[in-house]
C-alpha cells in the first residue's frame, strides 16, 4: 500500500527570476551570434534557450487545500501541499488532488428494511481527501469510488434497521434512532474507504419513505398505532383524574358514596374524559334508587 510522502519543492518564484535572466542572456546571446554570423555561438544560444524553455516546465501553482502528487517515469516522488509558486523536475508528472471538503447525496435506492418492508432512501455524505497518494494509487478512480461504496453503505445498513419499531422501544429503527443510525452510516462508510485515502466527516439521512405501493397501508398502521397510544395516554389520565376525585371527595367529607354510588360516578367521569365529542349532561332530580 502507498502511503503519503510530504515532498518539498524549490521555491518558484526563485526559478523563474532565474529562467528570466537565462532567457535574457540567452536572447541577447543570440543576437550578437546573429550579427556577428558565428555559428557556433548561434547553436549555443538556441540550445541554451531550448534548456530555459525546458527547465519552465518545471514550474507550477499549488492552491489552498490543494496537493500535487508527483511522479517519475510511473515510481511515485512525494506530494507537494505547500500553497504558491513550486518548481520540481521538468520531468514530473503532476497529478492535482483537491483536498477540500465535498459533499454529495446519493440517489434514492429501493431497499427492503429488516422486516422486509420496501423503502427509498437517501443520505448526504461530507468527505475529504486525507491521503493523495492512496487517492491516486489505491483506487482508480477516487471520486467515483466515493460515490458507489456510500450507496453500497447507505443499502445495507437500511437492511440492518427496521423503518420504525411500532412502539417497540428496545428496536432500534430508521425513524427513531437518527442520531445513532447516522453514526452507524458514517463508521460503515469510513471502513469501505479507507484505502482510498479518504476521511468520512459526516453521512446522514436525508430522504426516508414507505416505497408508493405499500405507502398508504402503512400510513394507516401509522395511524392507528397513534391513535392506540393516545388512546391509551387519555385512559392512564382519566383513571388518576377520577381516582384524585373520589379521594377528594372521601377525605373533605362532601359526600358519602357506597359501592354503587361510586361505580356510576366513575363510569360517567370515564365517557366525559376519555369521549371523543363533548358530552351533553343529563341532571337527574331525583334518587337513585
Amino acid at each position: 500500500m502507498i502511503r503519503e510522502v510530504q515532498k518539498q519543492a524549490s521555491s518558484g518564484f526563485v526559478m523563474a527570476a532565474v529562467l528570466a535572466v537565462a532567457s535574457l542572456a540567452a536572447g541577447y546571446g543570440f543576437y550578437q551570434a546573429v550579427s556577428s554570423q558565428n555559428v557556433a555561438a548561434l547553436i549555443g544560444c538556441s540550445l541554451g534557450f531550448v534548456v530555459v524553455v525546458f527547465l519552465g516546465f518545471g514550474l507550477f501553482i499549488v492552491n489552498p487545500n490543494e496537493a500535487k502528487v508527483l511522479q517519475l517515469f510511473g515510481r511515485y516522488m512525494g506530494t507537494v501541499a505547500t500553497p504558491g509558486l513550486r518548481w520540481a523536475n521538468p520531468l514530473y508528472t503532476k497529478h492535482k488532488v483537491s483536498r477540500r471538503v465535498r459533499n454529495f447525496e446519493t440517489g434514492k435506492i429501493k431497499v427492503n428494511d429488516s422486516h422486509g418492508n420496501p423503502i427509498e432512501i437517501a443520505a448526504v455524505v461530507v468527505w475529504k481527501v486525507v491521503d493523495t497518494a492512496e487517492a491516486v494509487f489505491e483506487v482508480d478512480d477516487y471520486v467515483n469510488y466515493v460515490h458507489v461504496q456510500s450507496e453500497a453503505a447507505v443499502r445495507n445498513l437500511a437492511s440492518r434497521y427496521a423503518y420504525d419499531s411500532h412502539g417497540d422501544n428496545e428496536e432500534q429503527s430508521l425513524v427513531g434512532n437518527i442520531a445513532e443510525v447516522s453514526e452507524r452510516l458514517r463508521v460503515e462508510n469510513q471502513d469501505r474507504l479507507d484505502k482510498a485515502g479518504v476521511q468520512i466527516i459526516e453521512s446522514r439521512i436525508s430522504h426516508l419513505a414507505y416505497s408508493p405501493e405499500i405507502a398508504q397501508a402503512m400510513l394507516r398502521r401509522q395511524q392507528a398505532s397513534a391513535i392506540i397510544a393516545a388512546r391509551s395516554k387519555i385512559v392512564e389520565g382519566a383513571v388518576g383524574m377520577v381516582e384524585h376525585a373520589l379521594a377528594e371527595l372521601s377525605q373533605k367529607r362532601i359526600v358519602e358514596l357506597d359501592e354503587e354510588r361510586k361505580a356510576t360516578m366513575v363510569s360517567n367521569l370515564l365517557v366525559v374524559l376519555c369521549s371523543e365529542t363533548a358530552t351533553q349532561p343529563v341532571v337527574n332530580a331525583g334518587s337513585l334508587y
